[in-house]
């Protein structure tokens, strides 16, 4: 081979190996992890912007359940997956901040993922059956003092358990982890139903869980732990009843991927959760679940998990809450 030939050649190579590292992510479709089962909040809350955010995106998402160990299973497969992107997660209050906070041994931390955005807020709310004749917190409280009530949770370590507990301890209880009974449930919706049933007092869950009962009128709403009213809850907020620590507690949903996701992706994600968020159609369903949608970068992200996670394991170190697993 000439000289000519040989340097046409090399233009050639040099040429796509510049059009190839120039290519612009996503060059595909991603797989998006869903690690909780079908139908629980995370996979309804998932599904309902897989469409606005696959336009945003501009290439299909690829919608995986990977449940298991309270979320654990597929948060693991997301932290040991290649950084490219092509592998992301919808992280969730239960798996990244009280999990983290309540378990003594669980097979990450906050620090194996990059969190990009945190795109929905769950208020938690508080409520009882109408035939408990219970119509406030202060007279929720006064029962919970008199060492005659309990809570249902979706079981222990759960954000369910660690809500009640918080609740109660913002409220002045003394022992608040003991001073009712803890009937743990096996799920959000067995919770809801065990204090329609009057199996128990009272729950503290999500508000998306309860929006429906509420609206109903199965169940009353005593509180909501944000500083705005919610809608559809006719209830005094954590600012009315000068509680504002209770605002740390809410759900959430968010996107991550693997700690080492470089920041020109983690970027990109941040940038279209804001154009996701803004369809009129995912709105409209996730506010009538009590869902509050928000925008955050992976700045703002990932200092609000860190102040949630901080605050739930002084709770729990407080209290002596760990639990294994």
């Amino acid at each position: 081979m000439t000289l000519r030939k040989i340097a046409a050649v090399s233009a050639v190579a040099l040429g796509l190996s510049a059009t190839m590292a120039l290519a612009e992510y996503p060059e595909r479709a991603i797989n998006m992890i869903i690690p909780f089962s079908a139908g629980g909040a995370t996979d309804i809350s998932a599904r309902a912007i897989s469409g606005s955010l696959g336009e945003a995106v501009g290439k299909p998402l690829v919608m995986t359940n990977v449940a298991g160990a309270g979320g654990a299973t597929g948060s693991v497969a997301v932290m040991n997956a290649k950084p490219d992107g092509y592998t992301m997660l919808f992280a969730r209050v239960g798996s990244h901040t009280v999990s983290p906070a309540m378990k003594a041994t669980l097979p990450y931390t906050l620090d194996d993922f990059r969190f990009v955005t945190v795109y929905e807020i769950n208020p938690v709310a508080c409520a009882v059956t109408p035939a408990s004749g219970i119509k406030s917190m202060d007279e929720l409280i006064a029962k919970v003092k008199e060492g005659n009530a309990s809570f249902s949770s979706s079981g222990v370590g759960t954000l369910l358990h660690l809500a009640a507990v918080m609740v109660l301890n913002e409220f002045g209880v003394e022992n608040a982890n003991t001073a009712a009974t803890h009937i743990p449930q096996k799920g959000g919706g067995e919770a809801a139903t065990a204090v329609l049933n009057g199996t128990v007092t009272f729950v503290c869950t999500n508000s998306s869980a309860l929006a429906n009962f509420v609206a109903n009128g199965q169940l009353v709403p005593l509180m909501v732990t944000t500083a705005e009213p919610v809608v559809g809850f006719d209830a005094p907020t954590s600012a009315d009843l000068g509680k504002p620590n209770l605002e740390q507690l809410v759900g959430w949903t968010g996107i991550a991927g693997p700690a080492d996701l470089p920041d020109d992706i983690s970027a990109k994600w941040g940038g279209w959760i804001g154009t996701a968020t803004q369809d009129p159609k995912f709105a409209a369903t996730m506010e009538s679940l009590g869902s509050v949608l928000v925008s955050m970068t992976p700045e703002e992200s990932s200092a609000f998990i860190q102040t949630q996670y901080e605050t739930f394991r002084a709770l729990v170190d407080q209290l002596g809450m760990r639990v294994e697993g």
